[in-house]
């Protein structure tokens, strides 16, 4: 039986899950950062994270404040240059996984980490596209984590930073980006994955203690639910422990009990 948990613990957990052992994982800072160093500290000891500042193989102790982290290099197999990451890894097919978050998403799975409001005249200016545009394009798969409200789940982006499966169905094959796009969302919620024809996001798993009715009342979009909507796995005893374990050297180290310093990569 496991413990009492959070709505967050089980979206980092959820999240976590999905990063096959043995992958390369370009990660980004935030909660996807958090859900890749629980993946690697439990089922995927073998992960090899990748981080835009040029680390590859990082195992930070503690979860990174930003790209820049030192502790990303110090522990990392190797460093290289931001070009290499991008030219070589990235753009030569050498990523497995793309974990990205988001301020915006779009029933096709588009991401805005750019601006809320107006471009000319924004509402809020976000932390920009970073190398979340290029992740989303050219990884072989792209997982995001996102907390779910109307806010975040738009009918309309007010900017596409990230593409996903653009206007839905081919519509990605024919801009010719190389990466198979998402293939998850993972929620506070739910989990959702795209229609095999429309793209379209759909849920497919639903968190413990949630029901369809609130999953309707945090999109704005009419939410569709698969055919086959399973029940999400509570967090284990050992996940709940491995992450909060993790959250509080972090905030022993430098004040933050998550590590997310911004959503995007």
């Amino acid at each position: 039986m496991s413990a009492a948990y959070t709505t967050d613990e089980m979206m980092t957990v959820a999240a976590a899950r999905m990063l096959r052992n043995g992958a390369v994982c370009f990660v980004g800072i935030g909660l996807p950062s958090t859900a890749a160093n629980l993946a690697r500290l439990t089922h995927a000891p073998d992960a090899v994270l990748v981080y835009e500042s040029g680390a590859i193989g990082a195992k930070p102790g503690v979860l990174p404040l930003s790209i820049g982290d030192g502790q990303l290099a110090e522990t990392a197999d190797t460093v290289v240059s931001t070009p290499e990451i991008f030219r070589y890894w990235l753009q030569g097919g050498r990523i497995d996984v793309g974990f990205l978050g988001a301020a915006q998403l779009d029933r096709f799975a588009n991401l805005n980490t750019t601006v809320i409001g107006p471009y000319g005249k924004p509402k809020v200016r976000l932390p920009g596209a970073g190398g979340a545009p290029e992740i989303s394009s050219s990884a072989k798969e792209v997982l995001i984590v996102v907390k779910q409200s109307k806010r975040t789940f738009v009918e309309r982006l007010d900017f596409v930073t990230s593409a996903g499966f653009l206007t839905g169905g081919d519509a990605r094959e024919r801009a010719r980006l190389p990466g198979k796009g998402p293939v998850a969302v993972i929620t506070d919620l739910c989990i959702l994955r795209p229609h095999v024809t429309t793209r379209e996001l759909e849920v497919t798993s639903i968190h413990p203690g949630v029901d369809r009715g609130t999953i309707a009342g945090h999109t704005a979009w009419e939410v569709r639910f698969a055919e086959s909507c399973d029940a999400t796995a509570p967090p284990s005893a050992q996940e709940l422990q491995v992450l909060r374990d993790l959250q509080a050297r972090t905030a022993a180290a430098h004040g933050a009990t998550d590590g997310a310093a911004a959503e995007s990569a």
